[in-house]
């Protein structure tokens, strides 16, 4: 049995330390496990040495809590868990959600709003003058300034609000320990600017640097804003990115090229660190971590997307380049996961952001970076991308011949249109035998063309050959197996006709979705850039969106028009789109007339329980890997493709 490490100054007593050299804060309940970032980065710096303690979901309003474990002798790491901490506490209706998976029970309220910038405060009120760093997802994707859905402003950079020494942003491995040897060298924190992956305050910029607009100009000038977004955009790669500098009235804000990717060799020895796999036993008395459980059985074979969909800032914190682990490595953690006595036979995935990408796109692109001008599967799948499955159908067919295994699910997602555009077919078709239980989760997200390309996406197209295919191969097979597709209400494009065009498009195919998720607009997107500025920062044209609450409640009810309770919210939207015409009894309506009963019956109000429930209500930036909502070292991937 692994050790956990330690949490108290008992437990660091009791492996004769009397004192640490780093100490973790983290917004989640502490769990020992790869797909959670602080456990990743905590084992990966005992691995070279360093004495790590955590502390985990410290009491923000006792400074007391922030000295259990002593000063750190290097620096305190400071992140708010594996999800932005609004995203964690709100709904895209800004309603207070009622359950935090990263906590005991799911029980709400162990952590603060803005937990990044409070935990960093509390942890100098603690220890006056001890250095401080922050990162995880909530620093990566509010390095620069930003805009925040949940006060409507722009903010300014995390690490001036968080009044932190450095910033560590995107996957934070190689930068941890650079910065770890330099502190451990005597370097101060405040003269480490060199470390790629870091973002420091400066009193002025490099003069390589890339300067971005005034902080000042981005607030007020939404075109400004979009801009800079783009210029961010351009450069998130790590062979090709610039250093950038934006400017505040009294300071610099500079951010130096984000850091190299992991070889396999070292994503393998990093995912097999000693994890105990486990919630720490002091939450034993208080149910166990949902996120812990969603996760306890899976594989994270890969990081990295190059899929680039709009809503998902995947591209700002992971990359664009695939990185994947070898087969020894994968199979060595199974047969660990198999020797478990409560393994009951079932690997509940084996993925990352996207399951089915398990390389580079192409050859440039392992050499040269990803192009910063075009995407490898939109508009339409680039000539240079390598589609192909067949190193993945072949560590599956290992996972499956492993002794206990009764099945290997995929739940991280599969990207229908690469799987289309492998000419062999024979994933599809074992994908179909071996790695579905009855439903196969895809996420077409729309059906209205324009709306799927500001997403970018494939067009709808390409979702119904897929969908034609994977009927054709089940019947084929005997096999009684359904799509269930993911879809995003008032995305930024969509008005009311594409969300009626998307609700006919339901009908016609005899679809009712239960996976519905209101357009959430997330620091790091370009769709939130899209959401907040009114514009695509790509090309400057403009683009509407839905930013009533009640417009928005229209939109998701038409995608649920059956629901009895969605019944009164339908016929407003069919009305102010002037689609009447789908009110009545023939088979195309969606509802019916005005009864007696619907005037008796409230409609829900915008933003209640019954809009904006826990189905599909998570961010498409982050989350718990489902397995993975996405984007960090933790249950950081997203989890639809």
């Amino acid at each position: 049995m692994h050790e956990f490490l330690p949490v108290t100054w008992e437990d660091a007593l009791e492996r004769r330390w009397r004192e640490l050299d780093l100490v973790l804060l983290t917004g989640d309940a502490y769990v020992d496990h790869p797909s959670f970032g602080a456990a990743l980065i905590a084992r990966l710096l005992e691995s070279r040495g360093y004495r790590v303690g955590v502390i985990a979901q410290p009491d923000w309003r006792n400074p007391d809590s922030f000295r259990r474990l002593g000063p750190p002798r290097l620096a305190f790491l400071v992140t708010s868990g594996n999800v932005d901490s609004m995203v964690n506490h709100f709904s895209s209706f800004r309603h207070r959600r009622k359950r935090d998976v990263y906590s005991p029970a799911g029980v709400v309220g162990r952590r603060p709003d803005r937990a990044l910038a409070v935990y960093a405060h509390c942890a100098r009120q603690a220890y006056p003058g001890v250095q401080v760093i922050i990162g995880g997802l909530e620093a990566s994707l509010r390095r620069f300034s930003h805009y925040d859905y949940w006060s409507d402003t722009v903010r300014k950079s995390v690490l001036l609000d968080a009044k932190a020494d450095l910033l560590v942003y995107g996957m934070g491995e190689r930068p941890i320990l650079e910065i770890a040897e330099l502190l451990a060298s005597g370097v101060a924190v405040r003269e480490i600017t060199g470390v790629r992956g870091t973002v420091y305050r400066h009193s002025g910029p490099p003069e390589d640097a890339l300067r971005l607009p005034a902080f000042e100009r981005v607030r007020e000038e939404r075109r400004v804003f979009a801009e800079s977004f783009l210029l961010q955009y351009e450069n998130t790669d790590p062979f090709n990115g610039l250093t950038l500098a934006e400017p505040y009235s009294w300071t610099w804000v500079v951010q130096n090229p984000p850091a190299l990717p992991l070889s396999g060799p070292e994503l393998d020895e990093l995912y097999e660190l000693p994890y105990t796999r486990d919630p720490h036993p002091m939450y034993s008395s208080e149910g166990g971590i949902p996120a812990g459980e969603e996760v306890r059985f899976s594989l994270v074979s890969t990081r990295g997307c190059f899929g680039a969909c709009s809503f998902c800032s995947l591209t700002f914190h992971q990359g664009r380049i695939v990185q994947g682990r070898s087969h020894d490595s994968l199979l060595r953690e199974a047969q660990s996961l198999t020797g478990r006595s409560d393994f009951k036979g079932y690997i509940h995935d084996v993925g990352g952001p996207t399951a089915n990408f398990r390389a580079a796109a192409c050859a440039r692109q392992e050499r040269h970076g990803a192009c910063p001008d075009r995407q490898c599967l939109y508009p339409f799948v680039c000539r240079n991308l390598v589609v192909d499955h067949s190193d993945y159908l072949e560590l599956l067919r290992k996972l499956r011949a492993l002794p206990r295994v009764k099945k290997v699910f995929i739940r991280s997602g599969i990207r229908y249109d690469y799987l289309l555009a492998d000419a062999d077919e024979t994933f599809f078709v074992e994908l179909c035998r071996h790695h579905v239980s009855g439903q196969l989760k895809v996420a077409p997200e729309h059906v209205s063309d324009r709306v799927l390309r500001l997403m970018g996406k494939p067009e709808r197209g390409v979702f119904e050959r897929f969908a034609q295919r994977f009927e054709t191969i089940n019947r084929r097979m005997g096999k009684e197996q359904y799509l269930v597709p993911y879809l995003i209400s008032a995305h930024p494009g969509s008005g009311m006709e594409d969300a009626v065009e998307l609700a006919e498009y339901l009908r016609d195919h005899r679809l009712q979705p239960e996976q519905v998720q209101d357009f959430y607009p997330t620091p790091g997107t370009l769709a939130t850039c899209m959401f907040h500025t009114g514009l695509d920062p790509r090309n400057g044209k403009q683009v509407y969106s839905a930013k009533g609450l009640h417009e928005k409640a229209l939109q998701r009810a038409l995608i649920q028009y059956r629901l009895p309770q969605n019944r009164n919210l339908v016929r407003e939207a069919l009305r102010t789109a002037g689609r009447d015409d789908l009110i009545g009894f023939s088979a195309k309506c969606l509802v019916r007339p005005e009864s007696s009963g619907d005037a008796k019956r409230t409609a829900p109000k915008p933003g209640s329980s019954k809009l904006s429930g826990a189905i599909g209500q998570g961010s498409r930036q982050q989350g718990p890997r489902r397995s993975g909502p996405r984007g960090q070292a933790g249950p950081q991937q997203p989890r639809r493709a």
